[in-house]
C-alpha cells in the first residue's frame, strides 16, 4: 500500500446475501468489482473496502423489509461496517407495487430485492448498489462522503426497474419502487430467475428417463400411430397442455411444494411463492418436453420405416406424420414420466419450491455458532 493510500480515509461496505443461495452468487460476483465501481462512481478520495457475508438461510418473512433492515443493522454494528447492503430473493412490496430497494440512513443500511430487478439482476445490482451507498452516506451526513458523489442524482434513469422514489418509514429513509404492471411482470420473471429453473430441470432427470421409456413403448403400438393420424392439431395441443399441467400438479402435490400461509408467511407472500414455484416447474417441464420430443423424433426415424407407417395409415406419409406421431407420443409420455418423478431425490425436487432454501454444504454461522436450518 502506497503512502497516499494510507492517508486516504477508509469506508467499509458490507455486502450481505440472504438466503445464501442465489443472492450469494450475485453478491460474490458483485463483491469482486464493487470497490472499483465505488471509486469510479461515488468518489476516489476515500479507500473503499468491501466485506462479503452471508445472512440467514431463512430470513424472516412476517416483518417484511423492516425486519431485514433491523437484522442488517445489527450485523453492521457487530462487524463494525460503515455501510451494509443486503441482497435478498424475498419479493417485497410497498404501496401495493414491487419494492426494488429501501434505505435507512438512521441504521446506515439498505436492502435490495433481487427479483424486482428482473432477469438481468447482476447488471442491475451493479447500477443500484453504488447509488445506494452514495445515498446512505449523504443522508447520514457522513463527512467522508466525496463532494462530487452522485447522491443527488435520480436512480431511475440508470436502473430501469426503479419507477419512482418515495419517502421511507424512518428519518432519512427512502424507498425505490417499480411500476404497477411492468414491475409485477419483471418481479415474476426475476423470481423464476432467482429460483434457478436450470437446477429444477437437472433435478428431473429420472422423470425424463421414465418419459423416454414410456415413449419408446408407445411407439411400438400402431394404435398410437392411428390416434396421431386421427386427431387434429387443436386436440393434440390440448393433450400436450393437459399433460404438462398434470405433471406440474403432480410434482407440487407429491413433493409438498405448496406454500401455506401461516403466522410467519403472509398470504400475499405465500401466493407469490406458489406462483414462482409454478412458473419454475412449468419452464422446467416445458424444456423437458422439448428434449423428449426431439428424442422421440430421432427414435422414430430409426425404428419406424416409412413403408410400415404407410401400410398402417393406408396413405403416403411425409415428415409431418412423423412429427405428429412424436407430438402425441411425447404428450402421453409426460404423464408416464410423473411416475418416474416419484423416484427423484426429495431434496432435489423440493429445491424447485420458491420458499425452500436448503442449508448450504459446510456453512456455519459466521460467528462460530451451529449451522442454521433450511426452510
Amino acid at each position: 500500500m502506497t503512502h497516499s493510500e494510507q492517508r486516504r480515509q477508509e469506508i467499509v461496505v458490507g455486502l450481505v446475501a440472504t438466503p445464501p443461495d442465489h443472492p450469494a452468487r450475485v453478491a460474490a460476483r458483485l463483491a469482486t468489482e464493487l470497490a472499483a465501481r465505488l471509486a469510479d462512481d461515488v468518489g476516489a478520495d476515500v479507500r473503499w473496502v468491501v466485506r462479503e457475508g452471508w445472512g440467514e438461510v431463512a430470513p424472516r418473512r412476517d416483518g417484511g423489509v423492516e425486519s431485514l433492515l433491523d437484522d442488517l443493522a445489527q450485523r453492521r454494528a457487530d462487524d463494525r461496517w460503515d455501510i451494509a447492503i443486503c441482497l435478498t430473493d424475498l419479493p417485497l412490496h410497498a404501496e401495493r407495487v414491487p419494492l426494488v430497494a429501501q434505505t435507512s440512513a438512521r441504521r446506515r443500511v439498505a436492502v435490495v430485492s433481487l427479483p424486482a430487478l428482473g432477469l438481468r439482476q447482476l447488471r442491475a445490482a451493479r447500477a443500484i448498489v453504488p447509488d445506494l451507498v452514495s445515498r446512505l452516506l449523504t443522508d447520514a451526513s457522513d463527512q467522508r462522503m466525496p463532494p462530487d458523489g452522485r447522491a443527488a442524482a435520480e436512480m431511475a434513469p440508470r436502473a430501469p426497474a426503479v419507477h419512482r422514489e418515495i419517502d421511507g418509514t424512518d428519518a432519512g429513509g427512502r424507498r425505490y419502487v417499480a411500476s404497477g404492471l411492468v414491475g409485477r411482470v419483471r418481479l415474476l420473471s426475476g423470481m423464476v430467475r432467482a429460483n434457478r429453473p436450470g437446477r429444477a430441470l437437472l433435478g428431473l432427470s429420472k422423470l425424463l428417463v421414465g418419459a423416454f421409456g414410456t415413449a419408446a413403448f408407445a411407439l411400438t403400438t400402431d394404435t398410437i400411430w392411428q390416434m396421431g393420424d386421427a386427431l387434429g392439431g387443436l386436440r393434440l395441443a390440448v393433450i400436450m397442455l393437459l399433460g404438462l399441467a398434470a405433471l406440474v400438479a403432480w410434482l407440487i402435490v407429491a413433493h409438498d411444494l405448496w406454500e401455506k400461509p401461516d403466522r410467519e408467511t403472509p398470504t400475499a407472500m405465500a401466493r407469490l411463492f406458489n406462483l414462482g414455484t409454478i412458473l419454475t416447474l412449468t419452464l422446467a417441464t416445458a424444456v423437458s418436453y422439448v428434449v423428449l420430443f426431439v428424442g422421440t423424433v430421432l427414435v422414430e426415424a430409426l425404428l419406424i420405416d416409412t413403408s410400415v407407417l404407410e401400410q398402417t395409415l393406408q396413405r403416403p406419409v411425409d415428415v409431418t406424420d412423423y412429427l405428429t406421431l412424436a407430438w402425441i407420443t411425447s404428450s402421453l409420455a409426460t404423464v408416464g414420466g410423473a411416475i418416474g418423478s416419484g423416484l427423484e431425490n426429495e431434496e432435489t425436487v423440493r429445491a424447485a419450491a420458491y420458499g425452500y432454501h436448503p442449508q448450504p454444504d459446510g456453512w456455519r454461522d459466521e460467528k462460530g455458532g451451529q449451522p442454521h436450518s433450511g426452510r
